[in-house]
């Protein structure tokens, strides 16, 4: 192990619950451990094949396939993780490589059974394929010691952005929405806990309608202008936030399990009872405004939990989403709404970055993930090491 000194060149490598592609990011990591100097030199972003992003929202859906289209799915998976890689850092400079690979099930703790969380992929596969170490598996070691093993990236956004004169919550709005709340630079607070959790749906409904309403020439709703044209069921909305899920205290954790495509089937059957009661066919600019709004209305109702943050940076696809920014900051009053790129960093480039900084906190043994965030009973060093045979 190399000890903490010079800069190292870090690549991460993001898949996220909408299973739109790879994100990577090429990253430079200096000591000290809990709060480094970095600087990010590279970003990229490659798609997914359609056919292969059907066939991974489907397996995720619960969709019972064979051993071997599994086996199949990851090999495809690493293999596309590996292209990324190559696009983002084409020199092979990176010395080591934080995957997360693509999650297809995600299980958190409940009555007393342990959490469980699978990320397809093929480590030792990618390590060979990009010829250097390859740290993935990345939260099982905060799930085996009582951890809800998301959200992660929390960890992170303390240890990479500089704390404010107040609290800061960043937001993620990938497949599911999720918070980080940061403490304070100064003052009586600066010592409490980070704290974050999945708050619930954010892209994952709303894409997923967006194939149904366009017969799947469309995969999701470009700049939020489908949803523009609608009008928000506030009412409906209301209802929805009193579901079991929403009402959980932190920690919590979800994904397409609980909200990906039977999900979407409940509610628009709700609101094609509320169109038809009114004489009307749904329009899909309604259902989509409404599944915007949910979204936005599940965060500001979520912020509830914390301590009240002076700010909410957005980052994730959802940040270009014009409607649910516009109704992040209606929910969401007395609060600066603005997205992750105001403060310099691409909202599309957080995540890999936060996991280029796991590996690199892997490779010291500096623990990475945060009990106050995942509810786990202690900190533990996140990942698995696969090294390349030369």
């Amino acid at each position: 192990m190399r000890l903490p000194g010079r800069h190292q060149l870090v690549l991460g490598l993001m898949s996220g619950t909408s299973a739109d592609g790879v994100d990577a990011v090429l990253a430079s990591f200096q000591p000290p451990l809990a709060h480094p100097r970095w600087r990010m030199l590279n970003h990229c972003f490659t798609p997914y094949p359609s056919d292969l992003r059907a066939r991974l929202i489907a397996v995720g859906q619960g969709e019972p396939l064979a051993a071997s289209v599994l086996l199949d799915l990851a090999e495809a998976v690493s293999e596309a993780q590996a292209e990324c890689a190559r696009h983002c850092d084409p020199g092979g400079r990176a010395e080591l490589v934080g995957c997360h690979g693509q999650t297809i099930w995600h299980r958190p703790p409940q009555g007393g059974r342990r959490g469980a969380s699978w990320q397809l992929l093929q480590g030792p596969l990618l390590a060979q394929l990009l010829e250097r170490p390859v740290v993935f598996d990345l939260r099982a070691h905060d799930l085996a010691v009582g951890g809800q093993g998301a959200p992660l990236v929390p960890a992170a956004d303390a240890a990479l952005l500089e704390p404010i004169d107040g609290w800061r919550a960043v937001l993620n709005l990938g497949g599911i929405a999720n918070l980080s709340l940061l403490p304070p630079a100064r003052g009586p607070e600066r010592h409490r806990p980070v704290r974050g959790w999945d708050c619930g749906p954010a892209n994952s409904l709303i894409d997923l309608a967006v194939s149904r309403f366009s017969q799947g020439r469309l995969s999701y709703d470009e700049g939020g202008a489908w949803a523009s044209r609608g009008v928000v069921q506030e009412d409906l909305i209301q209802g929805w936030l009193r579901e079991p899920f929403f009402q959980l205290p932190p920690p919590k954790s979800t994904g397409r399990e609980d909200f990906g495509l039977p999900d979407l089937e409940r509610r628009l059957q709700q609101l094609e009872q509320r169109a038809a009661a009114a004489g009307a066919p749904l329009e899909p600019a309604d259902a989509m405004a409404t599944l915007t709004a949910l979204t936005a209305a599940v965060v500001a109702a979520d912020l509830r939990h914390g301590p009240r943050p002076l700010e909410l940076v957005v980052a994730g696809g959802g940040a270009r989403n014009g409607m649910l920014m516009d109704q992040l900051r209606r929910r969401c009053r007395g609060l600066w709404v603005r997205p992750l790129a105001e403060l310099g960093l691409d909202e599309a480039a957080r995540e890999a970055l936060g996991f280029a900084l796991f590996a690199w906190w892997q490779h010291h043994g500096h623990a990475g993930c945060l009990p106050s965030v995942t509810g786990a009973r202690l900190a533990a060093v996140m990942g698995v090491r696969a090294d390349p045979t030369l």
